[in-house]
């Protein structure tokens, strides 16, 4: 229903309140990962700015070129920057510069452009850029380097330890951080260290006690892709683009939840029932990068609340699914490309109603 009167044409709610450019949005958004840059800088050495510099040129290069074939200067609000550095963040420290080069292309150039450029496309192009590094190059995404202060590792046939604990679990039963140690999974001196003075300090007057090796995995020092690395940096990062209302809570707290009951149900390996580790879980593998930067991208999920909470719910069932039953110890990127798909038919079913604050533009995190 619109009314219309001196030429003014006025549609009926939902409205679009616009409060900040596209631009100003995914600035802070870079800003807030860039200590999980540095962090993975410091871990394993100036590579690092190879993989995410040449990921990030190659897409703001397509982002240019194919703006200039369309006649549409999209290149300055950042979203080409962002999704080249996400995926940059999802490659291991070993990896071939040819890959996140060509991931990053196919991401711009395929999902991105091919389906009308910004705010148009309805696939994440920074996760449809992973899967596609993942299907054409596994064995290469599969190739990982110790990180300093991890000592007597091998640094390239080392395995993350998500990966060690689905084969240890085929072998023995147990909780994770137990299984891991029998495998010969190494914990840090800086651990070891941390841990006993928390046990000592904090957590001694709360009657709980931290054991080993849950530092490492909070400070990224252990195998894994680079934007796994600083998962404190990471929730730090997120609660401000939260709080700056930049992306929506929504979709990170019914993933995180959703995720958390089945893996303390079901666990991530061979526990019993109803003692999986929640963080462990929450601690390795791309998860947290994944629920607060990359799923919460406003163009490919839902307009309404109940269909945000039951997308965020969705991925957090299928990245346990994968972790817990499929080929390959991680598929966040998987998750949310199925979930992409389920978009329409969420908003069909749950369509938004009365007032809808957006973004101008709507910053496309993962774009």
């Amino acid at each position: 229903m619109s009314s219309s009167r001196q030429g003014l044409s006025v549609s009926s709610a939902p409205f679009v309140h616009v409060r900040e450019s596209t631009a100003s949005l995914v600035l802070l958004i870079l800003i807030c990962l860039l200590p999980s840059l540095a962090w993975s800088v410091f871990l394993f050495g100036w590579d690092v700015l190879a993989i995410v510099g040449l990921s990030a040129v190659s897409a703001v290069s397509a982002e240019a070129f194919l703006g200039f074939l369309r006649r549409r200067n999209t290149l300055l609000d950042g979203t080409a920057l962002l999704t080249g550095l996400l995926i940059g963040f999802s490659m291991p420290p070993s990896v071939p510069l040819h890959i996140p080069i060509l991931s990053s292309i196919f991401a711009i150039a395929v999902v991105k452009w091919s389906f009308g450029g910004l705010g148009a496309n309805w696939m994440n192009p920074a996760m449809a850029g992973v899967v596609f590094a993942h299907i054409n190059w596994p064995g290469a995404l599969d190739a990982w380097k110790a990180p300093r202060f991890l000592t007597g590792v091998d640094g390239v046939s080392s395995v993350t330890p998500l990966g060690l604990l689905r084969s240890a679990s085929e072998h023995a039963e147990g909780l994770p951080m137990d299984l891991l140690r029998e495998a010969g999974y190494r914990i840090s001196g800086l651990d070891k260290v941390v841990t006993a003075r928390l046990n000592q300090g904090l957590l001694s007057g709360l009657g709980v006690r931290l054991p080993e090796g849950y530092v490492d995995l909070a400070l990224g020092i252990r195998p894994g892709a680079l934007g796994e690395m600083a998962g404190l940096f990471i929730l730090l990062g997120s609660l401000l683009l939260i709080a700056r209302r930049v992306v929506r809570w929504e979709i990170p707290a019914s993933l995180a939840l959703t995720f958390g009951v089945l893996v303390r149900i079901f666990g991530t390996g061979s526990e019993p029932l109803f003692s999986g580790d929640v963080l462990f879980a929450f601690f390795t593998g791309s998860f947290l990068l994944v629920a607060f930067f990359c799923a919460t991208d406003p163009s490919t999920s839902p307009m309404s609340r109940p269909g945000l909470l039951l997308y965020g719910a969705g991925i957090g069932i299928l990245i346990f699914l994968f972790r817990r039953y499929g080929s390959g110890p991680e598929g966040s990127a998987y998750a949310v490309i199925i979930m992409n798909c389920l978009v329409s038919l969420l908003d069909a079913a749950l369509p938004a109603a009365g007032f809808r604050r957006r973004k101008a533009g709507s910053p496309e995190v993962g774009k």
